[in-house]
């Protein structure tokens, strides 16, 4: 027996280990200034006991194996074992490294979302090079080598025979004792709530608390979450929530500013790959980057004071088009069950009697962003696929922005004289990872990137105001989400999610700054009120340009957490610890959250009916 307990313990110790070290190997990968050694120290110590529930699932099947010999004399343990070790070792490697290297492109960590992406393993490494993946992957195959010899090592060929009935009885007695304690290590002790991601946070600073989640542990928590979406966050009674959210998103069109010359304009959208106000000096942002987009806010309709709904694309086009705010732990892009129930700005002026089409120099079928845009009413797709070879080699990423925007302007001209009114959407590419561009203006490439997207529409804008059409042409230029960089403060303040847009093009009468707060999923309620066209089917966009739109406030999510931000003050809250870990105003905190969690519950309970609607 004592040969057998000596398995188990060095077995898990090995594991644990394992997992603990990788903690100092995360923050030394990401972190963005210097931490002390205490500081390393304490997310280990914290980290542990999610480590040890992680390690406790991966010791059962040695347990059960030593339960087993008992009565099965002669079981060759390390023959058995050996590829158990390797399976899981790689699998435990493979979501360290990819957490380690994914933390700094998405600030999260890893979570049933990568499954979004790896379906198109293509384009989902389109964003490092082939080195930094050869690399990434030979630390994976070093790392299961040794975890594994290490484990096979300390593995007996066979366990000790145990002769008689009694003697059996008592052993096998031991060994449910020994299964007794590793239930309690996986449970996470004999406290009511059991091991969960919020257990191991203990710092204001919300990367030490994400350094000391277990990678493996946070990648399997998320997947828990079944396809009921409207218990996911339920947080309030239901009399409760509908109190929280009554007049929330409420505006009418009764005395709405018009900033328009005509109700029948082109609509030409220029959605920028991740342009957030750091970008934007006129917004606080780094100077120089932007002066078109600087310069076009100063002559155009500018709304200074908005925030994107989410972070990633996927997620923005939804914020955007069908004013859906983001979710945390789902892409309705992904779902087309629900995604084509969804309203859509290119449906509703369809009707209306617009031409749609929308453009994109990259893959447009990447987390089923076709099959959401066609079942929206966009009528014509262009993407990289319509581009020659020679374009498309450029970056690994799609076409660059200077070569889509001269098809753009193409595109517009062949329709000089045409009747029918047109709205076109076009996703610009240039300034996202890897940020590879045919500019040289700073040598940051995060920076240069920017500015070349930022160039490009200077130079369109130019040669556009040439075209007939300009005078009857409204050009929306709106990011899909906002950029963490520079990397200056907490991660998901809401600097990082403010984002510009600009009313612009020889449809709009003048200069004007609409600085009241607001958000991204806006843009469908205001352009459409400014259209005289209905949008009551989008029932979380307001009409910012309507004097009925006094209850000033943003919202917005990310993983697995959101913001609510109004002039008390914002509140940024974290889902799996339960608590605010950002905050701003001295007062308000409480109403803020609370408002934030019966948006987030509004917002899954109408998923969750949209799941089941014909």
């Amino acid at each position: 027996m004592l040969q057998r307990l000596k398995y188990i313990v060095s077995c898990f110790l090995i594991m644990w280990t394992y997992f603990l070290v990788q903690k100092p190997l995360f923050i030394l990968c990401n972190a963005q200034r210097t931490y002390s050694v205490s500081d390393y120290i304490d997310v280990m110590w914290h980290g542990a006991s999610l480590d040890a529930t992680t390690t406790g699932y991966l010791t059962i099947v040695p347990f059960l194996l030593t339960l087993v010999s008992v009565w099965w004399r002669g079981l060759p343990l390390r023959k058995v074992t050996t590829p158990y070790y390797a399976v899981m070792m790689l699998l435990v490697s493979l979501i360290f490294i990819a957490d380690a290297s994914l933390f700094s492109f998405w600030d999260s960590k890893l979570d049933k979302a990568v499954f979004v992406y790896i379906d198109s393993p293509k384009n989902a490494a389109a964003s490092v090079s082939t080195g930094y993946i050869l690399l990434r992957v030979l630390i994976i195959l070093l790392l299961t080598a040794g975890t594994t010899w290490t484990l096979r090592r300390i593995t007996p060929r066979r366990l000790d025979a145990i002769e008689g009935m009694t003697r059996r009885g008592l052993a096998t007695v031991g060994s449910l004792l020994v299964g007794g304690l590793l239930f309690l290590v996986i449970r996470g002790g004999i406290r009511v709530s059991t091991a969960n991601v919020g257990s191991v946070y203990y710092s204001n600073d919300q990367f030490l608390n994400l350094s000391a989640i277990n990678p493996a542990f946070n990648l399997l928590a998320s997947m828990e979450f079944g396809e009921k979406y409207e218990d996911e966050f339920d947080f309030f009674p239901e009399e409760q929530r509908a109190s929280l959210m009554k007049g929330m998103y409420a505006t009418a069109d009764t005395a709405t500013v018009s900033v328009l010359n005509t109700k029948r304009p082109n609509i030409l959208f220029i959605f920028m790959e991740s342009f957030g106000s750091t970008m934007i000096e006129r917004q606080g942002g780094v100077k120089g980057v932007a002066p078109s987009l600087d310069r076009l806010a100063s002559e155009g309709v500018f709304f200074s004071n908005l925030y994107a709904n989410s972070f990633r694309t996927d997620r923005g086009t939804v914020c955007t088009y069908s004013a859906y705010p983001g979710l945390p732990t789902l892409s309705i892009m992904k779902v087309p069950n629900i995604a084509r129930k969804l309203p859509n700005i290119a449906q509703s002026l369809g009707k209306a009697g617009y031409q749609t089409d929308f453009l994109y120099g990259g893959d447009i079928n990447f987390t089923n962003m076709r099959g959401y845009l066609m079942a929206g009413g966009f009528q014509k797709l262009t993407s990289q696929d319509d581009f020659s070879m020679h374009d498309r080699n450029y970056s690994k990423w799609g076409v660059p922005d200077n070569i889509t925007f001269k098809r753009l302007l193409a595109m517009l001209k062949e329709r000089e004289g045409q009747k029918q009114p047109w709205f076109t959407a076009f996703l610009t590419l240039s300034s996202h990872e890897p940020f590879e561009v045919p500019f040289k203006k700073f040598e940051d490439k995060h920076l240069n990137a920017f500015a070349f997207t930022d160039d490009c529409i200077g130079k369109f804008i130019n040669e556009f105001r040439k075209s007939p059409q300009w005078d009857n042409t409204l050009i929306v230029l709106l990011p899909d989400h906002g950029i963490p960089y520079p990397k200056k403060g907490e991660r998901f303040a809401p600097h990082f999610f403010r984002i510009p847009m600009i009313w612009t093009g020889g449809a709009v009468k003048g200069p004007m700054e609409v600085d009241r707060i607001a958000n991204q999923t806006d843009l469908a309620a205001t352009l459409l009120a400014q259209l005289g066209l209905p949008h009551g089917e989008f029932g979380f966009s307001r009409n910012v340009l309507d004097k009925s739109y006094t209850n000033e406030f943003a919202f917005y999510s990310f993983v697995n957490g959101f913001c609510y931000l109004d002039h008390t003050g914002v509140s940024v809250y974290d889902n799996a610890a339960n608590h605010v870990f950002y905050k701003e105003g001295a007062a308000g905190d409480d109403a803020r959250v609370k408002k934030g969690k019966a948006i987030l519950q509004t917002l899954y309970d109408k998923v969750g009916e949209l799941e089941i609607k014909n």
